[in-house]
């Protein structure tokens, strides 16, 4: 008999998101379909700004993703009115992208993704001494002592002593799909905790170049603090720049001899996983990290680029400001457009409107065969395309990028698997890894180039050229884009009589987290859970949440908050 599975809300994700499958009588997934819960509204609130203030709502879009939504805001506005930014403020926004990329991929493997794979409760049965040897065989990590191990186990059996897990708690521990050794388990928790700590030495980075973290400083036309060469004031200066190069340097060491290892170490009990979870084959990337600027393609790290039917021998090119290439549908959304649910809408022209049709919370399952969820459905030139971590590794990979050609022959190697392999759930979760190690060994790079120019005398970060609206057009349009940590994240902002006009965002849980089209396309979440996944107890989805979890979801970005019947929650006046 089949079943519909609802798992609802997606949990260790950013945001609300709701997942229905339906199973066959052996429980291998049929169908799914994948449900934003909540709706954004932050274009709402932008129309009729000052545009070059876009930037600090629109980074409220999400609260984890942090800087990436001020990037795209500030960009969208810049190529609007034609206005470039210095060198130095082009390597300080490289710099603080690339560390958001660093943090937050390590953040979603161990607090987020990790215990996916992870039976937390097995590590009280590991030896510390053999946990230690394992950690030493495959990594030069100074913290992989017995005693080290020890300790972080007597934390683990406090919490259960205690009567909860308390950060670990509602996992599926115990399910007979958890195949690590106890001592790799150990040293999984370990790092967790590890990672924790690490993590508040890495936001430096954003409050020396954007004075506060979450949410940094932005600055149309550059970069919002001065340069100085003095030690004192609130400027950038020497002793903040070392700061920046000390914790490039501990960055750096996590990724090598923490992150990469273990996923390694994790993935070589789950090959099974290189074997499901693909999705719909199909993969975007809009480029990112300009060394010269944003009008030099050339000079990217990450390439542009569109790849079909897993091809890597040829990439198709993107225009973002073609109409016909990049549009948004909501056939199975609950959005109407002037001219119909079926029509696609570039985002120069796309249009927020709400109409949510049902079904009435609480209910038991989704009327899929119509309107499902609060996030659109991106297409590209009519494909479904996923975008991400994976996306930009095969990217650079087609480009033939050296480095990255050298990382994925030597993880998949360690692992003999080909390079198909990355084509699933856990070669989307190893891409990630791939691709942060790919962007640390950059930021040494950007940062002694950014050193170098101050040092030559130019600490110029800001162009005031186009800061006087009177020197706008008219009318005036553009796209900021930047490669988010979740994938390709783009802002299309119109601006008239000096005001924005209209402004979309389609980000990067929109365009893998989306329903079916007026097509039928299902969306990258809803094709990979079709891929070959049966699950073991229907009560303990685990295998949805692998796949789902290796997306890395923010659903926040996707979707905001509103009242079940449409009304106002609450009113915020702006002085």
């Amino acid at each position: 008999m089949n079943q519909r599975i609802v798992v609802d809300p997606i949990t260790r994700i950013e945001g609300h998101l709701r997942i229905e499958a339906e199973t066959d009588p052996q429980g291998t997934i049929t169908a799914a379909y994948s449900s934003g819960t909540m709706v954004r509204g932050i274009e709402l609130i932008l129309k009729g700004r000052d545009p070059r203030d876009a930037w600090a709502f629109a980074q409220r879009i999400c609260g984890v993703c942090t800087l990436v939504h001020g990037i795209a805001s500030v960009r969208a506005v810049e190529n609007a009115l034609g206005y470039t930014i210095p060198p130095n403020a082009q390597l300080i926004r490289n710099l603080m992208i690339a560390a958001q990329h660093v943090h937050d991929h390590v953040m979603h493997f161990y607090h987020l993704h990790a215990l996916d794979w992870v039976d937390v409760v097995s590590a009280l049965k590991a030896d510390p001494a053999a946990t230690s040897q394992l950690a030493q065989s495959i990594s030069s990590y100074p913290k992989s002592s017995p005693g080290y191990f020890a300790d972080t186990q007597k934390k683990l059996k406090a919490f259960v002593e205690g009567g909860q897990l308390g950060i670990f708690a509602n996992g599926f521990w115990g399910h007979p799909e958890f195949k690590l050794p106890p001592e790799a388990n150990l040293m999984a928790v370990a790092h967790y905790l590890e990672a924790l700590a690490w993590q508040r030495e890495v936001v430096q980075l954003h409050t020396i170049f954007g004075g506060k973290n979450p949410h940094p400083n932005f600055l149309v036309g550059g970069a919002p603090s001065a340069i100085s060469l003095d030690s004192g004031g609130t400027a950038v200066n020497m002793n903040g720049l070392q700061t920046v190069k000390t914790v490039i340097g501990r960055m750096k060491d996590f990724v090598e001899q923490v992150y990469l290892p273990d996923t390694l170490a994790i993935a070589s009990f789950y090959k099974d996983w290189f074997a499901r979870g693909e999705g719909v084959g199909n993969f975007l990337t809009f480029g990112d990290f300009p060394e010269k600027g944003m009008d030099d393609p050339a000079s990217w790290l990450i390439p542009a680029g569109a790849i079909l039917d897993r091809d890597l021998t040829k990439i198709h090119p993107i225009d973002m400001n073609n109409p016909d290439e990049i549009q948004e549908f909501v056939s199975r959304s609950w959005y109407d457009y002037a001219g119909g649910k079926e029509k696609g809408l570039h985002p120069y022209s796309g249009e927020t409107n709400l109409n949510y049709t049902g079904p009435t919370p609480p209910f038991e399952q989704l009327d899929v065969d119509k309107s499902y969820s609060w996030l659109k459905s991106p297409r590209w030139k009519g494909h479904v395309m996923e975008v991400g971590p994976l996306a930009r590794v095969l990217m650079l990979y087609a480009k033939g990028h050296k480095p990255t050609r050298e990382l994925a022959g030597y993880a998949l190697g360690k692992l003999d698997l080909p390079l198909t392999a990355m084509f699933s759930t856990m070669g989307r979760t190893a891409a990630r890894t791939l691709e942060c190690k790919i962007i640390v060994d950059q930021m040494p790079t950007w940062y002694e180039h950014l050193v170098s120019n101050i040092r030559a005398g130019d600490l110029a970060v800001h162009n005031p050229g186009k800061w006087d609206p009177s020197t706008w057009p008219v009318e005036a349009s553009g796209v900021g884009f930047m490669e988010a940590p979740r994938g390709a994240l783009a802002h299309w902002v119109v601006i008239k009589n000096k005001r924005i006009d209209n402004y979309q965002a389609v980000v990067p849980s929109t365009w893998n987290a989306g329903p079916r089209d007026s097509k039928g396309q299902p969306g990258p979440y809803e094709a990979a859970l079709m891929d070959r996944h049966t699950l073991h107890d229907p009560k303990q989805p685990l295998e949805i949440q692998r796949t789902i979890h290796s997306f890395d979801p923010c659903i926040a970005c996707a979707v905001h908050v509103v009242d079940p019947n449409g009304e106002e929650l609450m009113q915020l006046r702006v002085r």
